[in-house]
């Protein structure tokens, strides 16, 4: 190998080197050999016997060493013109480092033998060690400390999102009323992520949609989506997070939703609530960041909040469950006790009208009479008929009626009652044909129906009952000029003990109205606006 040209260069740029003479340089670079290496090559590993020293002629190479928890730490990076391995030759000992290559780099090895030659014949070289290890150690140092200081800035940061966890979780767990709940969970995810507004939603598997109740002013409003629809229903069908950065530049946000409230999304995250098993149960919708995007960490608290406010609502549904079926039980030992103790004189009473009405001999008092007797049937059934709903009991006694026939007895005793009330019934019968159905329980449910109209026109108003063929089924429509309820009325009017609007009642008939319903195979359904009215919409299967 020549001694002139690059190696003397090299040797002339490297520290170590400094103040030797020509002919000293001459010599060393007559006694270096090139190697090249790609990145990832371990040129010294711990504990190695250094029997080479290498000079960085092109390229990089990283010192690192490991932890107790076998992390590697990198003390030192190392360019052109810096030498590697001289400490291990020096003290004779293994490499307390590892030397890798942090990229594609170009050397000049000296042997050991050579380097303690050099060591030994001149001093200045001894000195330019010490201070390049001078150098590299307070450089090590400073690297200790700046990555002691980023550890305890990160471990402080994990400890203030542990702190907003506990909080939040301890929030969550402080209630067991799901209204309340929702809310408290909202509140802890908006405040933890710095959001501007979210929502909760939960799954209802039974009608596959989303629902959730969310805060504006002091009203609670209550918004239904359809699972698979929208970001939120994408979100509850694929278990996926969706963080957008952007909400107008992508394709599956939609802005009419903005249009219409007035508001303007900027950013959304929207992640599955997950219970232990894994299910997905509801939906986390966050917007606006209020310092720019939603980031990982978002994501990584949402994802471990949700656990917690999964089990939170869970426990609140077992909650709920547990009051309402108490009360069920409850009003069922109830309905037990009044069948039993009425039963008697119920009977006695209804003889004595059957008697009356034999004797009487005058049509006004037959037609009492049958009123009472009317009366009194229905007051029993309905009894009865609780008594059933809250055993679970759902015998039918299903035949084939000619419908208008039917209809119109329902119709005449419901446009008695109605007219003391001031209430108009317009009929709009235009069904005739069989149906088949269980006479006693339909009659009921379209008593329950008009008397759930009549209370809601108390100044008087009117009452349109619509019956005809629809698409295989017939179509019974009762629709009142009432008040109309509310849309978070509307959504749980079918639930046991759900009034609105009522003084008195047990909060089941609207309950039992859908199970008798179901029993038949059909659908019902509930229009209503307030100020506007109320049209409960029946299909039973022809």
């Amino acid at each position: 190998m020549s001694t002139t040209g690059p190696q003397i260069e090299a040797l002339r740029s490297s520290i170590v080197f400094q103040g030797l003479s020509e002919n000293d340089l001459q010599s060393i670079a007559s006694r270096l050999k090139e190697e090249s290496h790609p990145a990832g090559t371990v040129l010294i590993d711990i504990d190695e016997k250094v029997d080479r020293v290498f000079l960085i002629i092109r390229g990089k190479v990283r010192i690192s060493r490991f932890t107790s928890f076998g992390e590697e730490t990198t003390l030192n990076m190392l360019s052109d013109g810096n030498i590697v391995g001289e400490f291990g030759v020096v003290d004779d000992r293994g490499s307390s480092a590892r030397v890798i290559c942090a990229e594609q780099s170009l050397f000049y090895t000296l042997s050991r033998k050579d380097l303690d030659e050099l060591l030994t014949n001149h001093p200045r070289v001894s000195r330019n060690i010490m201070r390049e290890f001078t150098v590299r150690v307070r450089q090590a140092n400073d690297n200790v400390v700046h990555q002691l200081e980023v550890e305890r800035s990160n471990t402080s940061t994990q400890l203030q999102k542990l702190s907003k966890l506990i909080e939040a979780s301890r929030s969550v767990n402080s209630t067991l009323d799901l209204e309340k709940l929702l809310g408290l969970i909202l509140d802890a995810a908006v405040k933890s992520t710095d959001a501007d507004r979210g929502t909760v939603y939960l799954i209802d598997s039974i009608k596959n949609e989303l629902w959730s109740k969310v805060l504006g002013g002091e009203n609670m409003v209550e918004i239904h989506l359809p699972i698979g629809k929208g970001i939120a229903g994408y979100v509850a069908q694929t278990g996926e997070t969706i963080n957008i950065p952007d909400a107008y530049n992508d394709p599956r946000f939609n802005p009419d939703v903005d249009r219409r409230s007035g508001y303007r999304t900027r950013n959304m995250l929207c992640m599955p609530m997950k219970n232990k098993g894994g299910k997905i149960i509801g939906v986390f919708q966050l917007l606006n960041r209020k310092l720019g995007s939603f980031a990982a960490d978002d994501e990584h608290f949402i994802d471990a909040f949700s656990a917690h406010a999964s089990i939170a609502v869970e426990n609140a549904r077992l909650a709920q469950e547990m009051v309402a079926n108490e009360r069920l039980s409850a009003v069922g030992r109830m309905a037990s006790t009044i069948i039993h103790d009425i039963k008697n004189p119920m009977g006695t009473l209804r003889v004595y009208a059957q008697v009356m009405k034999k004797k009487s001999g005058n049509e006004e008092v037959a037609k009492l009479a049958d009123d009472m007797i009317h009366q009194l049937d229905r007051f029993v059934n309905m009894t009865q008929e609780i008594l059933d709903f809250s055993r679970g009991v759902s015998a039918t006694n299903i035949q084939e009626l000619q419908f208008e026939q039917v209809m119109s007895g329902v119709l005449d005793f419901i446009e008695k009652d109605l007219s003391k009330n001031n209430v108009q019934l317009v009929r709009s019968t235009r069904f005739e044909g069989k149906v088949k159905m269980d006479e006693d329980k339909m009659m009921r449910v379209f008593y329950n129906l008009a008397s759930n109209a009549r209370d809601a026109m108390p100044q008087g108003g009117s009452l349109v009952v619509l019956t005809e063929r629809s698409n295989g089924h017939v179509k019974i429509e009762f629709q009142d000029s009432g008040s109309g309820m509310p849309e978070e009325v509307r959504a749980r009017i079918f639930e046991p003990f759900m009034t609105y609007g009522k003084k008195h009642g047990t909060g089941l008939g609207m309950a039992i109205v859908k199970k008798v319903i179901d029993d038949h195979q059909g659908k019902i359904e509930i229009d209503s606006e307030m100020g506007k009215g109320t049209t409960i919409r029946i299909l039973l299967p022809l």
